[in-house]
């Protein structure tokens, strides 16, 4: 690791005090490649600061600071002194898009003081060559601070292209809308968009911990200029803090095309490196689970009618599947007694089987077979309950042998005065995070606070939903190609994705006669919108550390594609873009040791790629296996045909991925 410090004096006392007494003060720093700059200003006492990339400005002057309870505020501010540093540095991933992270940038820290209270503070901000980042601290605050309003703005140059969700504190389950900056009023974050020159960029935070949970409000008389926005607690302050405290970076993800957002590492960076010294316990795998039939009306989460899906002879039919196809672990949602009194507060109870589910039997039964259990803690929101339950629950998971947990958090908060995104919920999320830590537990969270890059400080933080993703398919009308062509872009760009994919039965149909309806959104024409090919691509283009192929065992069984999904793995050693545009199609390339898999997947537009392949060795031969839509193949006319080949090249220079409407691909390579 090589770190370069460089302590820069930027200004003589007598600089900084004649500047300050006029309440005029500008400094900038660049980024490593000299091509971001950010210009921080002090005017009329009022911290700003710019963005300009070479020549563009991104950024107008975007106003900084804070309103706390008691008629107090943080907007007027004396600069005592700054400080430039450069770092440089490479460190190795516990699992990921790649094994090893370049964490590269300058960094100016402004040493702060409050001109109407003796209040010190610091401002911190850092140039990447892909992005910039801010946050403040109150390092020596003796006081515990309510904040009403973080007054944190990005004041945009231009009316941008842009893709956004509504921000509603409940949930980020929503369908992306394109529009022009100007038309976006509440958005969520990650927020992206294209200037007018074609620089690419995506708001986002990093390092969100004892704080609320950001989104951006556009500012009544200025359409381009968008406010931080907190979620509330019941009333009506945003953030309560106790001392020292810090907030969590604002950042923004910059570059010449949509692929360098995809490419970025500075949400991880942003974050400090591992607290959990052994990390041996933690590791990725694909997965299936009895789940998918619950959502398809096939089966019920709890005893009613006869149908129950988590029973014994059940599970272990997924894990023999498991065990025969090189799946790693079993999902068993509905195993826990409470379900028939969900909205009912204690409704859960997270250590008692149902009788239909052995589940001591079915632990030894998986572990004789090398599979390993993915436990289930649906909560209803009921965050009381569930953390009475905490250490129970993970101490019985971790004496069966279970490491992996997925938690739940579907339906209103206990106590329902609360928001799911804010600091309420946001400690909630990361006090399970650091329990779950102490008992040796992976966790894969629904419903839950967007990532933050928390999975580098706590890599036992595997994957989150916050998606609108698969099960949407199942009783709604369903999510269009379109839409996890956005996904990328977007959410993607938090951390890994917990989508489900890997769908085969695309219409649904083949045990149409036994689905009972179950949920109000079912109109009887539910249908997963892609191709079957495109289901396997996602798992590779839509990244998680646990994956799960989510259709049924029996609509796996004598499909030739399905040996492609048992080849993919779940943590990479590089991650490349190859080609896409937002919300019209993707390709990406990863690498695990010798062997490469490129995935792609388009909208309702019928594509054929040409892929580059100069990243391969020229006097090589290769093993090339590609898995694509068939000549007549259709997301909705046909989705389920598919052609599977395999060839030998030499220094092979380029390769085509023919992609059906609403379809995709997989190429693999390998030497031979």
């Amino acid at each position: 690791m090589n770190i370069f410090l460089n302590r820069i004096l930027l200004l003589s006392l007598m600089f900084i005090s004649l500047r300050s007494m006029a309440g005029e003060f500008s400094i900038q720093i660049n980024s490593p490649d000299q091509k971001l700059i950010i210009r921080a200003e002090l005017i009329h006492n009022r911290l700003y600061y710019k963005l300009l990339k070479e020549t563009e400005e991104l950024l107008r002057p975007s106003s900084l600071g804070f309103v706390f309870s008691g008629s107090d505020s943080l907007n007027e501010v004396e600069i005592l002194d700054s400080e430039i540093t450069t770092v440089d540095e490479t460190w190795k991933t516990a699992w990921g898009q790649r094994s090893e992270i370049r964490n590269n940038y300058r960094q100016l820290e402004l040493f702060l003081k409050d001109k109407k209270k003796d209040r010190k503070f610091k401002l911190i901000f850092r140039a990447f060559n892909d992005g910039i980042a801010f946050r403040y601290e109150f390092s020596e605050n003796p006081e515990n601070l309510t904040i009403l309003s973080e007054e944190s703005r990005f004041a945009f140059a231009g009316n941008n292209d842009c893709w956004w969700i509504w921000a509603d504190y409940y949930t980020l389950e929503k369908l992306y809308n394109h529009s022009l900056l100007s038309k976006a009023q509440h958005v969520a974050a990650p927020f992206t968009m294209v200037s007018q020159s074609g620089t690419y960029m995506s708001i986002l935070e990093a390092d969100l911990d004892d704080y609320a949970m950001m989104s951006l409000k556009q500012e009544a008389g200025d359409s381009l200029c968008f406010k931080v926005n907190l979620a509330p607690w019941a009333d009506g302050s945003a953030v309560k803090t106790s001392g020292a405290f810090k907030t969590p970076w604002r950042v923004m993800l910059i570059g010449d095309n949509a692929g360098s957002l995809l490419e970025s590492n500075i949400v991880l960076n942003l974050n400090e490196p591992s607290l959990i010294k052994d990390i041996s316990w933690i590791k990725p795998m694909k997965y299936i689970g009895i789940w998918w039939e619950m959502h398809l009306g096939l089966a019920s989460w709890g005893l009613e009618g006869g149908r129950h899906g988590a029973n014994t002879n059940n599970a272990k039919r997924y894990i023999n599947f498991a065990a025969e196809h090189k799946i790693s672990g079993v999902l068993f949602e509905g195993w826990n007694t409470g379900w028939e009194n969900w909205g009912k507060p204690d409704a859960f109870d997270f250590v008692t089987p149902y009788p239909d589910f052995d589940i001591r039997t079915i632990a030894a039964y998986a572990k004789n077979k090398g599979i390993e259990i993915i436990g289930h803690h649906e909560t209803g929101g009921d965050i009381i309950a569930y953390e009475k339950q905490l250490d129970s629950a993970f101490a019985l998971y971790k004496s069966l042998g279970i490491h992996i947990v997925k938690t739940g958090y579907a339906g209103p908060t206990n106590p329902n005065t609360e928001n799911h995104h804010g600091q309420y919920m946001v400690r909630h999320f990361n006090k399970v995070m650091r329990i779950a830590a102490k008992y040796q537990i992976m966790l894969d969270v629904h419903e839950p606070s967007i990532p933050s890059g928390l999975s580098r400080t706590y890599p036992n933080l595997m994957s989150f939903e916050c998606v609108r993703g698969m099960e949407w398919n199942a009783w709604s009308e369903g999510n269009p190609p379109t839409h996890t062509c956005t996904l990328p872009f977007t959410r993607g760009l938090a951390g890994p994705m917990d989508y489900t994919p890997g769908i085969f039965d695309i219409l649904e149909n083949k045990q149409a006669e036994k689905r009972v309806k179950w949920n109000w959104q079912d109109k009887g024409i539910s249908a997963v919108h892609s191709t079957l090919c495109n289901q396997i691509a996602l798992m590779i283009v839509l990244y998680s550390p646990l994956q799960m192929a989510a259709d049924l065992p029996e609509n796996y069984e004598g499909q030739q594609a399905f040996s492609i999904i048992e080849q993919i793995p779940t943590s990479w050693d590089e991650t490349h873009f190859v080609d896409g545009k937002i919300g019209e199609f993707l390709v990406v390339a990863r690498r695990s040791g010798s062997k490469w898999f490129i995935a792609g997947i388009t909208n309702e537009e019928a594509r054929k790629i040409t892929i580059p392949l100069g990243f391969l060795k020229k006097s090589e031969t290769y093993s090339i296996s590609r898995c694509f839509d068939g000549k007549d193949a259709h997301f909705e006319k046909n989705p389920t045909e598919y052609t599977i080949d395999k060839m030998k090249v030499t220094g092979p220079k380029s390769i085509e991925m023919p992609m059906a409407a609403g379809g995709g691909g997989v190429i693999i390579l390998e030497v031979d």
